[in-house]
């Protein structure tokens, strides 16, 4: 093999003759992402009754890998919109450099403060989801938009890779929408009717319980989270949060894994 810096892997031309470039024009049809490589998981969010709080661990997998364990995902949009993202980090990337272009051009558009709220912004985003399925070739990504709509009430919302939109006082995506969304609704006995007997402490102590329940039940996950808490003051970010009384006394109770002494 060739291991000169600028021909990595390819055959020696002193020993296999030249490379027939002719073998790597394309004869089959234009492919694209089939699968996510490095991924983030679950993301939640709960409404409260001034405002949304919504957190997500900081670990990106590499297939079963615990590859990356500082990787944020959520994001901030002006004045008081955080954008959860779980799925493929590569497309969330390239969502937060289209948010970040918008951010621009709203700078330049508006001589006074941003125009666009949570709602708005989670039009968008479903739009642009919508789209790339539609070209068969999408975002492998599932977000959840908390903030504020048009008329300043607590807005929480998904949208995933088909452009599928739904919004409810809890959401989860990933192992989440198992593991975490039966705990959240406790909160929510009545849905939407709930929300308002929601305190903040409440919902952010509900996001913790659901965040050590996860890490304990979903391999793809860590210990270590941010959170944000977004109300009509703004938004307060909280990076590398560490889970607290973690306790495994449960472990030595599961059964039906591996050999079983009684």
């Amino acid at each position: 093999m060739n291991h000169y810096p600028q021909a990595w892997g390819r055959p020696r031309d002193d020993v296999y003759g030249a490379y027939d470039h002719s073998y790597m024009q394309a004869s089959m049809p234009k492919t694209h992402t089939q699968s996510p490589a490095v991924t983030g998981t679950s993301v939640l969010g709960v409404k409260f009754k001034d405002g949304v709080v919504i957190a997500a661990d900081n670990l990106a997998s590499y297939g079963s890998l615990a590859r990356f364990t500082d990787v944020k995902r959520l994001r901030t949009f002006p004045p008081n919109t955080v954008i959860g993202f779980g799925g493929d980090v590569s497309d969330m990337q390239y969502l937060d450099r289209l948010l970040q272009s918008l951010d621009i051009t709203e700078n330049y558009l508006s001589s006074t403060e941003h125009v666009l709220n949570a709602k708005n912004l989670h039009t968008y985003l479903s739009k642009v989801m919508y789209k790339r399925r539609s070209d068969f070739n999408p975002l492998w990504n599932m977000m959840l938009v908390a903030g504020f709509d048009e008329d300043k009430k607590p807005f929480l919302a998904s949208a995933d890779l088909l452009g599928t939109t739904f919004s409810a006082p809890t959401l989860a995506t990933g192992f989440g929408a198992h593991l975490a969304q039966p705990l959240l609704r406790r909160l929510m006995p009545d849905d939407e009717e709930s929300v308002q007997n929601v305190t903040q402490e409440q919902a952010v102590e509900a996001i913790k319980a659901c965040m050590k329940v996860l890490f304990y039940r979903d391999a793809r996950s860590m210990d270590k989270y941010s959170i944000a808490v977004i109300s009509k003051d703004g938004v307060d970010v909280k990076e590398d949060v560490k889970l607290e009384n973690q306790s495994w006394a449960f472990a030595d109770q599961i059964r039906g894994y591996g050999t079983q002494v009684n």
